[in-house]
């Protein structure tokens, strides 16, 4: 028998010729044993990459050890060949502690420190972007370096490969696209994936260099990807590679194959990139069948072990308190007191100071965003950074909010902060994905920190309209892992940035517009930190408390300077996310009436949620219902008229005193 491939074996040499055909084979040997288990009800899912392992052993092995690879779940190569233990990675599949994953997440959707291997998440195209940011850290640190993540043909449709492919062009970044085109994305055929002849032609577009390879030929993959990865390492550029392949299994075992024609199975049956490869060697001496035997059966009782191992490991006990515990990293604050010299500042001021100062602590930190760098932001928070701080820290970005939300992931990955500024928190929504399931979900599922700050500029009042004014807190309070700062004045807003920076778990940190200019305030002109969690009691009083954020905290002492009889407690939450429940509840068994005053809409929002609290908690000590004042349940309008009636700002004296009249 002749095999298919040509494989030129002139410049590499024959230890390197074995170990890409062990290594392969080391995948498929397991590959073959987890379909017996799957079919023995002993695992629960299983994603083939038979017929595929040349493309994951070549990268992996073109690759140095210590730089990143972001692979997907038909990669099962890349972890075999850098080596993890197969008992850990037999108890990540069964759910097991000594998994990488604690039981919370299954088959490759983790990541490994130790092997420099980031797992995908299930929504594929944020990887690619997070490969963006950890190329990017290569750059910083003046490293010679590449990043490799992989991807299949139907991921190429989202947008985020494309943002990712424009982010990584535009900042010239060391990132090997590596696309495995096996044909289909679960049962849709790639020409109904994309209309045109390869995915290597996207490269075009973007201005980067692109290959098509032979991705059946292990020494054809291996040899052109070392090669380019020699030239990336000294001249830092991204590569767009695409893998022609065939996916021989279903999608998931579950799947199956029958929306492909048997003859084209039969065909790339005949392509399978290991039985090829072996007979090479074999007819070229390289290997003796005695070898292929005596490893095949050396490997397979090192599978057997290993699922033992995995098999005897009890299960996973619940444990709540762990549980809750893993869903940050922890964060011991450490208080920095200001000194005595203050001067008056406007918020926006104080908020640019803090960041500034920021800056200067942590040398490594960078800052993205829409427009940061020369102009100074939007909001001119950010002005003159780029004389201080130079443009490899305050990095102007492609409008791409999904990729510079992966792109500081990949920072964190790489162990560097990062500030991302959203222009306004309405273009969150852009991002929304990466936000809610790749930074809050991190440190809970593989112990990974998302080391980043997203400022938001927030709020109505300044007649911006419905794509401008949103102050859209509650989508992410209410997701476990993530942080939610919302400053109503400029010296909490400076102390509670340090702290965000500070802090290594995602924090979203809301700048209400309307306050940037208007609220003016004595701030100390050095670094200083305020805690998270710790709300801050403004006036005290006996008839009711009154608790609010943001903007709505100035609504309220408004409200009281018109009454001056009323004796209220007014306290500012200043964080959402942890929440000071202890100082509303003190307050609320102090005044025996609670009133909680936001600008966002009502329903699924902060007052809601404190409401039902403070039932639960202190309805024996309430003389009232509590009473949850909000904007109306529209979008923000523009007209003045229209945006004045829709703030909950409108309501709120009427409201305070129906509920002291109760």
């Amino acid at each position: 028998m002749k095999p298919l491939f040509h494989y030129d074996d002139k410049a590499i040499s024959k230890e390197i010729q074995k170990s890409l055909y062990f290594n392969m084979l080391k995948s498929r040997l397991i590959e073959e044993k987890m379909l017996i288990l799957l079919r023995q009800g002993k695992i629960s899912k299983w994603f083939s990459g038979i017929g595929q392992e040349a493309i994951s052993v070549g990268v992996t092995l073109a690759l140095e050890v210590d730089e990143y690879i972001l692979p997907m779940h038909r990669n099962l190569g890349v972890f075999t060949t850098r080596e993890i233990p197969l008992y850990r990675l037999f108890s990540q599949w069964q759910g097991k502690a000594s998994g990488f994953t604690k039981g919370r997440d299954r088959s490759f959707h983790f990541g490994t420190q130790d092997y420099n291997i980031i797992g995908m998440i299930s929504h594929l195209g944020p990887q690619l972007g997070v490969a963006d940011g950890i190329a990017l850290s290569h750059i910083l640190k003046k490293e010679s370096k590449l990043t490799a993540v992989f991807s299949g043909d139907g991921g190429t449709s989202e947008g985020d490969f494309h943002e990712a492919l424009n982010v990584a062009s535009v900042w010239n970044l060391p990132v090997l696209f590596c696309i495995e085109n096996n044909g289909y994305g679960l049962s849709t055929p790639s020409n109904e994936q994309y209309n045109c002849e390869s995915i290597a032609d996207r490269g075009i577009g973007y201005g980067m260099e692109s290959h098509v390879i032979e991705g059946n030929n292990v020494m054809e993959v291996f040899s052109k990807i070392d090669a380019i990865a020699k030239s990336m390492r000294k001249s830092p550029r991204p590569v767009l590679i695409e893998f022609k392949t065939f996916r021989m299994r279903g999608h998931e075992e579950a799947s199956g194959t029958s929306y492909v024609a048997q003859e084209m199975l039969e065909a790339w049956a005949q392509k399978d990139p290991i039985s090829n490869f072996e007979t090479f060697l074999l007819q070229k001496k390289i290997i003796t069948s005695a070898e292929i035997e005596d490893f095949k059966a050396a490997f397979k009782k090192d599978i057997q072990e290993g699922l033992q191992i995995a098999f005897d490991e009890p299960a996973i006990v619940p444990n709540l308190e762990a549980e809750l515990a893993d869903i940050y990293k922890p964060f011991n604050y450490k208080a920095t007191k200001p000194t005595t010299t203050q001067d008056t500042k406007r918020l926006v001021d104080a908020i640019s100071e803090g960041l500034r100062q920021s800056m200067e602590i942590h040398p490594d930190l960078v800052i993205m965003g829409q427009d940061i760098a020369e102009y100074g932001g939007v909001f001119k928070i950010t002005e003159h950074f780029v004389e201080q701080f130079g443009k490899e820290r305050v990095r102007n970005t492609p409008i791409c909010e999904s990729a510079i939300v992966e792109t500081a992931m990949g920072l964190s990955i790489a162990g560097i902060k990062s500030v991302v500024e959203m222009q306004f928190a309405d273009f969150v929504s852009s991002g929304f994905n990466p936000v809610v399931n790749y930074l809050a979900k991190s440190h809970y599922r593989w112990g990974q920190a998302a080391d980043i700050v997203l400022r938001m500029p927030c709020g109505a009042g300044v007649a911006a309209g419905p794509f401008h004014s949103q102050t859209n807190e509650a989508w992410f309070t209410k997701t476990p892992g993530l942080k939610v700062v919302y400053p109503a004045f400029p010296y909490d807003a400076k102390g509670l940035l340090a702290t965000a920076i500070n802090d290594p778990n995602p924090v979203l940190f809301f700048e209400h517009k309307a306050l940037y200019r208007s609220v003016r305030q004595e701030v100390p002109t050095d670094y200083f930190t305020l805690p998270f969690g710790v709300a801050s009691l403004i006036k005290e009083g006996t008839d009711v408390s009154i608790i609010t954020y943001g903007a709505a905290v100035h609504w309220a002492l408004e409200t009281l300077e018109k009454y001056p009889h009323i004796s209220a407690d007014v306290i500012d939450l200043r964080t959402l996310q942890p929440l000071d429940f202890e100082a509303i509840l003190t307050s609320v068994k102090k005044t025996n009436k609670a009133i909680i005053l936001q600008e966002d809409s009502l329903f699924g929002s902060m007052a809601s949620d404190i409401s039902s609290q403070l039932m639960e908690q202190a309805f024996e000590y309430l003389d009232a219902p509590v009473k949850r004042v909000a904007s109306i349940e529209t979008p923000i309008p523009f007209a003045s008229a229209l945006e004045q009636q829709y703030l909950a700002k409108r309501t709120f004296d009427e409201d305070l005193l129906a509920l002291l009249a109760y």
